[in-house]
């Protein structure tokens, strides 16, 4: 028996490849095959399954492409209403790979249909268990997500999601291995850890979520501080649960080469959105004029879902040359398949046309000491409130970047403010989207508060992030 974690960073994803005796299960695939395929021929196996553990609503799998490709069926828990051919298991019921089995354990509460899989190796002994989005570590699933399918309240999804741990999690043994979906960076838990494997033991002993004296202590616990799903997660459940365009197909129009001239017709044509995905001190020297930046260097997908939201969104690319490939494979893992095409040559090839570009008013964390009135200067901050509250400027506003399409309206135009983030990307992309908006009376700073504190520019003191989590 071997089992592979193949984790992605960028969405904070663990899909699993686990093979014994010549056959093969995948677990939680993401949209690109490839790799999996790959991974079948070199070893020589037979993909028999492919489990799904919910309905995913922060990428979109790779399991209708993967079950063409390989004759594999696809299987989700009770509850899934797939409009495609699968196996719909029964709660405990058993599959078998090889000399190993694993076991569909019904866990409802992330989601009605949502299943954590137990694998029981060729001794017969529990060995791991594959739990999706029902626990995480440090951490379970946000129950908030199928309010509208199941027609339930956040609290009775709570609810459910506390039955199911505790009646089929917690009996099990403390050496169980645990297997997440995801880790510390996703959007489906509040308070993740940054490994990605642990024992069932530790996790029994650290979670807060398992360590709540009742089911009302459990579901206030796990509700409290939820920050609204991003605005593309509801599109991804529907194209998981009805099909999508076929990866390849996604990737071959991507790839579609635009000169300068081409480009710019495209966009005026067709209304695509520029999304520019070098990075934040490339784009600040210089981008084509409403061009969006959201660089691929840090969590590209997810802050593309976040903050263009509709995946139906014609897309222009700008990107280093060489990038391009990467760039629309990742925006495919998220449901964004309209990329009309990308710009030849990459910025460059823009300026060497002597094209009108815009820039950003971006100034060193040096300048920003100099020039700041505490107490006039407005300061606005798009780090998460966590962030904000361990450590932050003097009298700065917090302003989520997540939630800039509620607090731009509040923006006066004439009032001139410093932007920043952590470390630049953030505060970067809200600067693009402000200049594509009309909005240019601010200044953003280089290096965000990673490098304003090392400054003398009066800051709260600094608090240790997870003292400031719930």
């Amino acid at each position: 028996m071997n089992i592979e974690q193949i984790y992605t960073g960028c969405l904070a994803q663990g899909a699993y490849y686990i093979t014994s005796n010549g056959e093969a299960v995948i677990i939680d695939p993401l949209r690109e095959i490839q790799p999996y395929l790959d991974r079948l021929e070199n070893d020589g196996v037979k993909l028999k399954y492919i489990l799904e553990t919910h309905f995913h609503a922060d990428f979109v799998s790779g399991h209708l492409d993967l079950a063409k490709a390989t004759g594999a069926d696809i299987v989700y828990g009770p509850n899934a209403d797939p409009e495609f051919d699968c196996i719909v298991a029964e709660d405990e019921q058993i599959f078998e790979i090889g000399n190993i089995k694993i076991k569909a354990m019904h866990t409802p509460g992330h989601t009605m249909e949502s299943t954590t899989y137990l694998l029981i190796d060729a001794d017969g002994k529990d060995h791991a268990i594959f739990s999706g989005d029902t626990l995480f570590l440090g951490d379970v699933g946000r129950p908030d997500l199928a309010q509208k399918a199941a027609s339930m309240t956040q609290d009775e999804l709570a609810g459910h999601l506390y039955d199911s741990l505790m009646t089929k999690i917690m009996p099990l043994a403390d050496d169980v291995i645990v297997y997440p979906a995801h880790g510390a960076g996703s959007a489906c838990g509040k308070n993740m850890m940054k490994e990605t494997v642990d024992t069932l033991g530790n996790q029994k002993k650290m979670n807060y979520a398992l360590n709540q004296p009742n089911k009302e202590a459990f579901v206030e616990a796990v509700t409290d501080g939820l920050l609204p799903p991003p605005a593309y997660f509801g599109a991804n459940v529907a194209m998981n649960k009805k099909g999508y365009k076929n990866v390849e197909e996604v990737i071959k129009t991507g790839l579609t080469e635009l000169s300068p001239k081409e480009f710019e017709a495209a966009a005026e044509g067709t209304g695509a959105l520029i999304l520019d995905t070098r990075s934040n001190g490339d784009f600040a020297k210089g981008f084509i004029p409403n061009s969006i930046s959201i660089g691929i260097g840090g969590d590209f997908a997810p802050w593309v879902g976040a903050m263009i939201g509709d995946v139906e969104q014609p897309l222009l690319l700008v990107s280093e040359p060489g990038k391009e490939e990467e760039v629309v494979i990742r925006l495919s893992r998220v449901g964004f398949d309209n990329v009309i095409g990308f710009l030849k040559g990459g910025f460059e090839s823009w300026t060497k046309e002597n094209r009108d570009i815009d820039k950003v008013d971006r100034i060193t964390p040096e300048e920003f000491e100099s020039r700041l009135k505490v107490g006039e200067d407005k300061v606005v901050d798009v780090r998460k409130d966590t962030e904000y509250a361990a450590e932050h400027v003097d009298e700065a506003f917090s302003r989520p970047l997540a939630s800039l399409n509620e607090w731009i309206v509040d923006i006066n135009p004439e009032e001139h403010f410093f932007l920043h983030c952590a470390g630049g990307y953030r505060s970067m992309i809200a600067a693009s989207i402000l200049q594509s908006r009309g909005y240019r009376n601010f200044t953003e700073i280089e290096g965000g508060m990673g490098k304003i504190s090392k400054t003398g520019i009066p800051k709260t003191d600094f608090v240790c992030q997870s003292k400031t989590m719930s």
